[in-house]
C-alpha cells in the first residue's frame, strides 16, 4: 500500500532504468542491507531544491533516458543532473530550473546529451511506502521504490505525489548553479585508505598519474576503471565494511569504485575512497569517458562537503 498522496504521473513508456530515490537507507548495513539513494547526490539535491523540497525528499533517478511520463494533474517540477534530451509535448525543455507541468502534458527523456543520470523532483516530493525507514530503490535487494518492492518503473505505473505538488517553487529555490559539463569531470578526489601503503610505488604513481577509462561494466553497484595494472603486496585480507566511493583493486589490478548499491563488506585491498561529490561526478560518466584520480586531504574533502550541504539546510 502506498503512502498517503495522490496520483501525479503515469508511465507511458518505461526506459531502461528509472528509480525512486531519497537520500538513502542508513543504519541497516549490519543486516547486510546496502545504502541505495541517488548515484549523483549533487544533481538529486539540486532538483529537490529547485522546487523547494527539504533534504531527503524522494526524487526520480532516470538513467539513459527512454522514459515518457504523462501528468495526471498540474505539477511543479524540476529536472537537474544529466541532459537526457528532455521534451514536454515534443518541445525541447531547458533543465536545471523549475516549471509547471500541466495535466495531460507528456514529459519525455530521450537519450544522453551530457551525462548519464537525470533527476526529476516534484514540489512536496514523491510519495511511497518506506521500507527500513527509506523509499530508496535497490532492485537487487527488492527494497523501496515507488511500489515498496524494489521495482524499476514499468509501463502503466503511477507515481504518487503530495497534494501540494502543484504549488509554485519559492523564489529563493530558483537559483541553480551553472549546469556541470559531465563530459569534462576533472580529477576525482580520493581519500587514502588503510591499505594504500601496500601498493607498490610504481602502482601508486600510476594510480594518480594515469588517465583511467570508464569501463562498460558499470552500474549503481560500482564502476570499473581500466588502465595499467595496479599491484598490491597483500595476498589475502579479512573482509571489511565497504563505504561509499571505496576504490577496491581485485587481482586483475583494475580499480572498481563502489557506489550506492555496493555490497556491505569486501576483501579486496583499497586505495581509499572517492569523496561523495567525486563519486557523484563519476556516476554521470558514460562508458569510454576518461577520468583522473587525485589524492585529497580529509580536511579539504570535509570542507567541500560542508559547503555543498550548507546550501540545502
Amino acid at each position: 500500500m502506498a503512502e498517503e498522496g495522490v496520483s501525479g504521473l503515469r508511465v507511458q513508456r518505461a526506459g531502461p532504468l528509472a528509480l525512486l530515490q531519497d537520500a538513502g537507507r542508513f543504519g541497516v548495513r549490519q543486516l547486510g542491507v546496502t545504502q541505495g539513494g541517488p548515484a549523483d547526490l549533487h544533481g538529486w539535491a539540486w532538483a529537490n531544491r529547485l522546487v523547494g523540497n527539504d533534504w531527503g525528499a524522494p526524487a526520480l533517478e532516470v538513467t539513459f533516458g527512454g522514459l515518457e511520463l504523462v501528468a495526471e494533474r498540474d505539477l511543479s517540477v524540476a529536472i537537474a543532473g544529466a541532459d537526457l534530451g528532455v521534451t514536454v509535448d515534443g518541445k525541447p525543455l531547458a533543465i536545471w530550473r523549475s516549471l509547471t507541468l500541466r495535466e495531460g502534458q507528456v514529459l519525455a527523456f530521450a537519450s544522453p546529451v551530457n551525462g548519464l543520470r537525470a533527476y526529476l523532483a516534484v514540489a512536496g516530493g514523491f510519495r511511497a511506502l518506506p521500507v527500513l525507514n527509506s523509499v530508496a530503490c535497490v532492485v537487487r535487494e527488492g527494497l523501496g521504490g515507488h511500489d515498496g518492492e524494489g521495482h524499476k518503473l514499468a509501463e502503466g505505473d503511477r507515481l504518487r505525489v503530495s497534494a501540494t505538488a502543484g504549488r509554485e517553487a519559492p523564489v529563493d529555490a530558483a537559483q541553480p548553479p551553472s549546469p556541470p559539463d559531465y563530459q569534462q569531470p576533472g580529477p576525482l578526489g580520493l581519500l587514502a585508505g588503510a591499505q594504500i601503503a601496500e601498493f607498490s610505488g610504481t602502482s601508486l604513481f600510476r594510480a594518480f598519474n594515469t588517465v583511467w577509462r570508464v569501463d562498460d561494466r558499470a552500474d549503481r553497484m560500482g564502476v570499473r576503471l581500466t588502465g595499467p595494472r595496479l599491484q598490491c603486496r597483500l595476498s589475502t585480507m579479512i573482509s571489511e565494511g565497504i563505504g561509499m566511493g571505496a576504490v577496491q583493486v581485485p587481482p586483475d589490478g583494475q580499480p572498481i569504485v563502489l557506489l550506492n548499491d555496493r555490497q556491505t563488506i569486501g576483501g579486496y585491498p583499497r586505495l581509499g575512497a572517492l569523496t561523495p561529490l567525486a563519486a557523484s561526478r563519476l556516476a554521470q560518466c558514460l562508458p569510454g569517458q576518461e577520468v583522473k584520480i587525485m589524492a585529497v586531504s580529509h580536511e579539504r574533502a570535509l570542507a567541500e562537503y560542508r559547503r555543498f550541504r550548507g546550501g540545502f539546510g
